[in-house]
């Protein structure tokens, strides 16, 4: 998968997100074991410190595990990703629910073309 850096954003906080949208997108599975340090900033195209970095912060917030001689692992606590999911989702919700109430578009009109939409991303 290709990794894309925004040069405006310090590039571990990018690999923290992206490592996360692979968890909700269920791309890392709960209890899968993650390539090694070095072979994921290969990948990404980053110094492994850079990686080790995220891959830490990710551990202290629970979605990483280490097991001392096997390596990193997906959490298998299925509460913390779905909270996880669900903190993602409403944080890009917000601001554009907010613009749309702004425009005065009502509750019925955004569900009408939510469903719309939908529809149209299924396809």
């Amino acid at each position: 998968m290709p990794w894309n850096f925004d040069n405006s954003i310090p590039i571990y906080l990018q690999i923290i997100q992206e490592m996360k949208r692979r968890i909700i997108r269920k791309e890392l599975s709960p209890g899968e074991r993650l390539a090694s340090v070095r072979d994921l900033a290969k990948e990404a195209g980053v110094n492994p410190n850079t990686m080790q970095k995220a891959l830490s912060e990710l551990e202290t917030e629970g979605l990483l595990e280490t097991e001392r001689t096997t390596g990193k692992f997906v959490t298998s606590d299925q509460k913390l990703i779905s909270a996880l999911r669900e903190a993602y989702l409403k944080e890009r919700l917000k601001p554009f629910l907010t613009e749309l109430y702004a425009l005065g578009l009502s509750e019925e009109e955004l569900m009408t073309l939510i469903r719309s939409q939908y529809k149209e991303a299924k396809k």
